[in-house]
């Protein structure tokens, strides 16, 4: 299970709750992990959560699979810097899209991300964290799984997950540049 919780008192009316303020799960990832039984209470798969009790543990498994036919796969190579079962961080060339578009159908990041996560069988939605312009190289990371995306996108609104930039010149730059 990814996510675990003991009840302790009876501030919670029901489980929707808890995930609400707890793990700042959204209404909509909520109905999704409902309705794909991922929310379990006591090890069974809870399909009321109205009464709750003190020493109640609601387990949440946000391992189900999701539609991402909408991205065609494609074969690239990946440089790959970081992952595990939440993240994939991609060092990303400049030259290349990181989504899909009119112009970039099927050579962009997320396609070659894709044709990844076909190989190792995760079949997830590509949910893009972070963006960077075609021709910025850097790092570009990939959220596996809804919860961990919102919760990085917020990190990222609110501070605590930073972007940082480093550009490197290769050339003297004169004043003048400076008041075009």
């Amino acid at each position: 299970m990814d996510l675990k919780y003991t009840v302790i008192d009876n501030k919670y009316f029901n489980i929707k709750d808890i995930l609400r303020s707890e793990f700042g799960i959204s209404s909509r990832l909520y109905l999704k992990l409902k309705s794909s039984n991922k929310i379990y209470l006591n090890g069974k798969i809870d399909l009321s959560s109205l009464n709750l009790s003190i020493g109640d543990i609601i387990e949440i498994d946000l391992s189900f699979e999701e539609d991402n036919s909408n991205i065609v796969p494609t074969k690239m190579d990946l440089d790959i810097i970081y992952e595990d079962k939440y993240i994939l961080a991609l060092n990303k060339p400049s030259g290349i899209a990181v989504h899909p578009s009119l112009r970039y159908y099927e050579n962009s990041l997320s396609n070659g991300v894709k044709y990844y996560f076909d190989t190792i069988s995760l079949h997830r939605k590509i949910r893009i964290v972070n963006r960077l312009d075609k021709d910025t190289s850097g790092i570009v990371i990939f959220a596996k799984n809804e919860y961990i995306q919102e919760n990085l996108i917020k990190q990222m609104k609110n501070g605590f997950f930073k972007k940082e930039y480093l550009g490197i010149v290769n050339r003297n730059f004169r004043r003048k540049f400076w008041n075009n």
